[in-house]
């Protein structure tokens, strides 16, 4: 199962700005005419229910929207780039590559969310006209869409999960009550990655069941199949354990005990998570002998007896999970009310265009992702376009920062890869 992939997102750059100019017959002073470009494709991602793995992902190492089409003449805006939509599976969670931060948790049925935006499209040259200058050869680049690298991981939104060591009748369990068909086989380790099937009672409710592979002591470490479906049980409302009385092989109360030290060790949220305790393979002769040990140890836990195999005692566990599941989404409501009641605006403050870092005596830098992408479309060997990205600065706020950071007339400046010299 593909679950985990690393992909890079680019957003399309905006349209260069056009430089044109007014010929009509009846316009004899003409005038810049130029038009603006077209803005850059944003990068979306959106749920599609019918896709369950990331698998179609493994190979796309890349994902670019359009870019923006350039301006025309006669004021007319550029085409807008195309806009690139990835189609992934429900629980699927968007992280930044490089910094771990969260971006999107996708959990609703055709949820879709702006990852990466498009460039804003160049302004046209008839934007820069002015008394001094009538006939402006400049247009504005456009600015270069966004770029980053994201961790996509998949965890599966199931209602129920069913728990517990390799070959306790997990997979069975799933194929009696539900339509699911996963491998099942006499040896350890027969489940390789999570099975879902839905469940359908008689009084019309149901829910989804999720048949995790096996876990063994250590898994919180990584073992076994460890961290690669613990993360997917942490989605569960419900965790169905599943406990082989038999004792051919192993040890109930041991296998009980071991598997809740793995999910507490794990996350300890897992630890309070709603767990129906049933004990599996009642058919055999040893299991009530097992079964009363058990219930020694833990007189106040309730255990269901069933027999997979015999098609026993399954009724009773599902309608059990069927109401814990109810009662964890009343509980999931409630607190979603909670939060929309009393988190009413959150402040959070705008980061600056730039900053200026001052690197020694008469010696200056402008940090500036903003600035350093327009940086890169300009041609300074063109005088009008190096005024206009001055003039930029400027309206910025750039020239004012640097005199109250201490810069003088005739110190230097970085800028990009250029070193200027500060002029008042």
């Amino acid at each position: 199962m593909i679950d985990f992939i690393k992909l890079h997102v680019k957003a399309g750059d905006g349209g260069k700005g056009a430089v044109a100019w007014r010929h009509e017959k009846y316009y004899p002073n003409g005038g810049p005419f130029g038009g603006d470009g077209g803005k850059g494709g944003d990068v979306w991602f959106q749920v599609d229910t019918n896709e369950t793995t990331l698998t179609k992902l493994r190979f796309t190492k890349r994902v670019k929207a359009g870019n923006g089409m350039p301006g025309l003449t006669k004021k007319m805006h550029g085409k807008s780039g195309e806009d690139a939509v990835v189609s992934v599976p429900l629980g699927t969670m968007i992280r930044n590559a490089a910094n771990n931060d969260l971006l999107a948790d996708l959990t609703q049925p055709g949820q879709k969310v702006l990852i990466a935006h498009g460039g804003r499209g160049g302004l046209g040259n008839y934007h820069f006209a002015t008394a001094r200058n009538d006939t402006p050869e400049y247009a504005q680049p456009g600015e270069v869409g966004e770029s980053l690298d994201l961790l996509l991981e998949l965890r599966l939104l199931a209602d129920a999960g069913l728990i517990g060591f390799p070959s306790v009748g997990k997979s069975t369990f799933l194929s009696v009550v539900t339509a699911a068909r996963p491998e099942i086989a006499a040896y350890p380790f027969t489940t390789i990655e999570p099975n879902i099937g839905v469940v359908s009672l008689p009084d019309d409710r149901g829910f989804v069941l999720a048949d995790m592979p096996g876990l063994i002591e250590g898994a919180q470490d990584g073992k076994g199949l460890g961290h690669e479906f613990l993360r997917h049980i942490r989605r569960c409302r419900v965790l169905i354990h599943v406990i082989d009385m038999s004792g051919e092989e192993r040890n109930p109360i041991e296998d009980y005990e071991i598997i809740n030290q793995e999910l507490a060790g794990y996350d300890i949220s897992l630890e309070k998570k709603p767990q129906i305790v049933v004990a599996n393979k009642m058919d055999d002769e040893f299991a009530p002998m097992y079964l009363e040990e058990f219930r020694k140890k833990y007189p106040d836990l309730k255990v269901y007896e069933t027999s997979t195999l015999m098609h026993k005692g399954l009724d009773e566990v599902l309608y059990a999970a069927m109401d814990a599941i109810e009662q964890a989404r009343e509980e999931e409501a409630e607190s979603a009310e909670e939060t929309e009641e009393t988190v009413v605006y959150r402040y959070e403050p705008k980061k600056p265009d730039f900053t200026i870092e001052m690197l020694g005596p008469g010696r200056y830098k402008v940090v500036s992702e903003k600035i350093d992408r327009l940086f890169d479309t300009i041609d300074f060997d063109k005088e009008e376009e190096a005024y206009q990205f001055a003039s930029t600065l400027s309206r910025m706020g750039v020239d004012q920062a640097l005199r109250d950071a201490g810069c003088k007339d005739g110190d230097q400046v970085i800028v990009g890869t250029f070193i200027m010299d500060f002029k008042e």
